[in-house]
């Protein structure tokens, strides 16, 4: 298998290349050069695997053996997952019939970014360690990490990557805009090989900044930067495999062989809280290899540049009053640009727009990487481009979209917690999840749709965060429920004095690419590394 650049300028990477690469040097994203079909017996060989037996068998298709022979991926993915606390790594939760929660939050770090970037700290160590025992001039191959986060990718890419051997991480937060758990979790990793930098401005602003440093090629040469946004191709591949554990655990629950009828007349709809468009493009890969989706909702906040697009055939950036991004309940997903649309954007760049097909098949891929570039340039100087009307409509056959607003969310909360439905089970939410789940629940009005048994579609509602990292919205949604007790119904131990812990964090006064390289190359001397 090998990858190629969204834009067009970056062909024939290996999976190794595009990993520690992250970015590629036209400014693209990688994505696979074919994406694989399942096995032909997949659903029977597979119907009683654990999480990490699919895994094995998922990643295997997009990873040759030639890269990373079986036997070591196995003990990547078997290393990767030790840490969750659930055995089945992502459990399904019924919440009523026909509606359910995929809980994505059982890592260490109480978020669904656990689930990709476990796995990728253990890649970028696996490579490392390899080049070096290969290398005989005396040179050390090291990574430099850099990413921006919103809040759950900055604690999950520092727990994947702490203490790990060749590889130094720093991660930019916007100051004040993140959960105090999120904040703590983050910066009172002491580390030595770990750096926070809390930057004024948004998370659009910090994210903007590490694309410019992958960008900077006499910088990236100097320090070998590796990406754990979800720019970087492993983290979506990741992903992926919950959408089978959920197919495969939602089938057991109702004792139906996945090879069955019955399992085939079953709908399978997902409402995934979406920021970056990293999760539910994980979705997208899932059901192109070959897993039963019906539908894939993209669920927003106010900050809906992704709704929009699906309304208006226009992908826009729009400011809130103050010309930043709007501040939500749920701030990771308080974006204006989704990095990770990109790849979709090929797609359907790709299949509608590049020649209608007249032109052979790699140059309608060169075509679709040139369209995506363009489409870039025009958002980058114009603020918004659009697309056809086929783009759109090809899209639509397995996507829709929804909006939610933080009124919308605060009684999303309090409903689950309190269901007026019979036969209901209260759930707590976080503010993120609480997001999906009512733009599910508006999507079930919408379409008029009847969810199993009384009808055929079943709606899985991801789980991006346990309820206990947004405490402040939490506990305002629930705070007239006299039985809501937050230390006992929601608090983890793990989480008990987290808040009162030293920490270490640099400030940066404004979003500038050379304040932050300033800084990342202080630290670096600071570790003893000498460039």
């Amino acid at each position: 298998m090998k990858y190629r650049s969204t834009r067009g300028q970056a062909k024939n990477y290996s999976f190794e290349e595009a990993v520690m690469a992250g970015l590629g040097p036209d400014g693209g994203l990688f994505i696979p050069q074919s994406i694989p079909s399942l096995p032909a017996n997949w659903r029977k060989e597979w119907s009683d695997y654990s999480f990490q037996q699919l895994a094995v068998e998922i990643l295997s298709l997009y990873i040759d053996d030639t890269e990373i022979p079986r036997a070591d991926l196995k003990q990547l993915v078997d290393r990767s997952y030790a840490t969750f606390r659930s055995k089945d790594v992502t459990p399904l939760t019924k919440v009523r019939d026909g509606f359910y929660v995929m809980e994505l939050f059982h890592g260490p770090t109480f978020a669904f970014k656990d689930v990709a970037l476990q796995f990728v700290g253990n890649l970028f160590e696996y490579f490392l360690e390899r080049r070096n025992k290969k290398e005989t001039g005396g040179k050390t191959h090291r990574l430099t990490v850099v990413g921006a986060t919103s809040g759950d990718t900055g604690s999950a890419a520092i727990y994947g990557l702490r203490n790990k051997k060749n590889v130094s991480v720093f991660i930019l937060h916007p100051n004040g805009r993140v959960s105090p758990i999120q904040e703590a979790q983050m910066t009172t990793v002491l580390d030595k090989n770990v750096h926070n930098l809390s930057v004024e401005g948004t998370f659009d602003d910090c994210q903007d900044i590490v694309k410019e440093l992958f960008g900077n090629k006499q910088f990236n040469d100097r320090h070998h930067l590796g990406a754990v946004n979800s720019i970087n191709w492993a983290r979506i591949l990741a992903q992926t495999v919950y959408y089978f554990q959920s197919y495969f655990l939602l089938l057991r629950s109702l004792n139906i062989s996945p090879a069955s009828d019955k399992a085939d007349s079953i709908k399978f709809d997902f409402s995934v809280p979406t920021g970056n468009f990293g999760d539910v493009l994980a979705g997208y890969f899932a059901y192109r290899m070959g897993l039963p989706v019906n539908k894939l909702l993209i669920a927003t906040n106010e900050n809906d540049i992704l709704y929009r697009f699906f309304s208006s055939h226009a992908y826009e950036k729009q400011t809130g009053g103050d010309g930043n991004v709007k501040a939500t309940l749920s701030p990771a997903m308080d974006i204006l640009v989704s990095s990770n649309f990109e790849r979709l954007l090929w797609y359907l760049a790709r299949e509608t727009e590049a020649d209608e097909g007249k032109t052979a098949n790699e140059g309608l891929c060169d075509k679709a990487g040139q369209t995506v570039a363009q489409w870039m340039q025009e958002l980058k100087t114009k603020g918004v481009f659009r697309v056809s009307d086929k783009a759109i409509l090809k899209a639509r056959e397995i996507f829709d979209a929804a909006r939610v607003t933080d009124t919308e969310t605060t009684a999303a909360i309090r409903d689950f917690y309190e269901p007026k439905q019979s036969g209901q089970a209260p759930y707590v939410l976080d503010p993120h999840t609480a997001v999906g789940v009512k733009a599910a629940e508006d999507y079930i009005k919408r379409t008029h749709i009847k969810t199993y048994p009384a009808g055929a579609d079943v709606l899985i509602c991801l789980a991006t965060a346990h309820p206990a990292k947004f405490s402040e919205a939490v506990e305002t949604a629930l705070t007239s429920s006299p039985k809501f007790n937050f230390t006992k119904d929601v608090l983890p131990k793990e989480f008990i004095g987290l808040l009162d812990k030293e920490r270490r964090v640099t400030h940066v006064e404004r979003a500038d690419s050379k304040l932050v390289i300033d800084v990342i190359e202080k630290e670096l001397r600071k570790e003893g590394i000498s460039f």
